[in-house]
């Protein structure tokens, strides 16, 4: 991937931050959003864009509620970034951060010996 490709990705992830906190749409306000990452294509024509949703109430809801708001979205963004074509945004859901939290939370519920008791049971 090209060095302005990555920048392209960078930037979009900035200015969508931004511009995700001013969407009306409960729907897509269900909780705090994170971008985790964005694609571009080489051409520029698509990006994809995967969202992190902590405490998501409706999946289903989001979704539609974020796609109603794609055409405005990236409206804003043509407007915000000097490109010569705005790409396309195509949202997913990352649940790579709730899925971690889960992993966690069963670490932690774990009963793990400290190292002394380990040694006094190979003894």
């Amino acid at each position: 991937m090209s060095k302005s490709v990555l920048r392209i990705n960078e930037d979009i992830s900035r200015e969508l931050s931004a511009l995700l906190r001013n969407i009306k749409d409960p729907r897509v306000n269900q909780g705090m959003i994170s971008i985790t990452a964005v694609e571009t294509s080489n051409d520029l024509s698509v990006s994809k864009v995967y969202l992190s949703v902590l405490n998501l109430q409706s999946r289903n809801d989001f979704m539609k509620g974020i796609k109603s708001a794609s055409g405005h979205l990236r409206f804003e963004l043509g407007r915000a970034l000097s490109l010569r074509h705005t790409p396309q945004l195509i949202f997913e859901l990352d649940d790579s951060l709730e899925h971690g939290a889960k992993i966690n939370a069963i670490l932690s519920e774990l009963e793990i010996p400290a190292d002394e008791e380990v040694e006094d049971a190979v003894d």
